[in-house]
């Protein structure tokens, strides 16, 4: 893969976005760095890189609030979130953010450039493997907690909708029902695998009144779900 990828470092500690910036240049990257969250977005108006390393804690807008923002706008930016709060992993990771990797601090520039080179090589497969793939079934409004089939609204609950989303952002992932426990109950509240179960067949029978030649909920015996579109 040629290192010529224009790379964005969003990080406020001068010396930490200096040292990335010069490994990644010295591995061949094209990298610009900004210091504050809220020159973000109106620089991206202006630039396409292939990848942002965010820093989680930025001046003006945080690292999580940008990366919801950058994921709904420029859904085909890589982004790596780089934090000192191993805690915040998982929410990073979480697909509702859409992460692509994390970076914990402190870290080792080799580590950096490695998984760069790394994000965007699977960044690039995924690209190939989906050129051209037809248009999702299923659109999601998370202002409204909405999800549309065919512009209709299917009439989900709040739980239900927080379920397909986190499955949609990862399409053809399995997630066990702990793991979409995880995601749906935020409160940490003690549910059954049952529970799971019960929302998930309601969600999709919710999906197959409006699409029901379509099966894009899928069931993995003994593993849990994945959601599948067709095409």
């Amino acid at each position: 893969m040629p290192n010529d990828a224009s790379l964005l470092i969003v990080e406020d500690e001068p010396k930490i976005a200096r040292l990335m910036a010069d490994y990644l240049q010295t591995n061949g990257f094209a990298v610009t760095t900004l210091e504050d969250g809220e020159a973000v977005m109106p620089w991206l108006e202006q630039h396409a890189p292939a990848l942002i390393l965010l820093d989680l804690m930025l001046p003006g807008v945080d690292g999580l609030t940008l990366c919801r923002e950058i994921r709904q706008h420029y859904p085909h930016i890589a982004i790596i979130m780089v934090t000192a709060k191993v805690e915040e992993v998982d929410r990073l990771l979480g697909l509702e953010l859409g992460a692509d990797d994390y970076i914990c601090k402190p870290f080792s520039p080799r580590e950096v450039v490695a998984r760069v080179k790394a994000v965007l090589r699977r960044s690039q497969a995924t690209d190939a493997a989906t050129q051209g793939p037809p248009p999702s079934p299923v659109t999601l409004n998370d202002d409204g907690w909405q999800a549309l089939a065919n512009g209709q609204d299917i009439g989900l609950t709040a739980v239900e909708f927080q379920l397909l989303r986190v499955m949609m952002h990862a399409p053809g992932r399995i997630f066990s029902r702990e793991q979409l426990m995880d995601h749906m109950y935020r409160d940490n509240r003690i549910v059954s695998e049952r529970t799971v179960d019960s929302h998930v067949k309601k969600l999709r029978k919710k999906i197959a009144d409006v699409l029901p030649e379509q099966d894009i909920i899928r069931s993995v015996y003994g593993v849990g779900y994945k959601y599948q579109p067709e095409g």
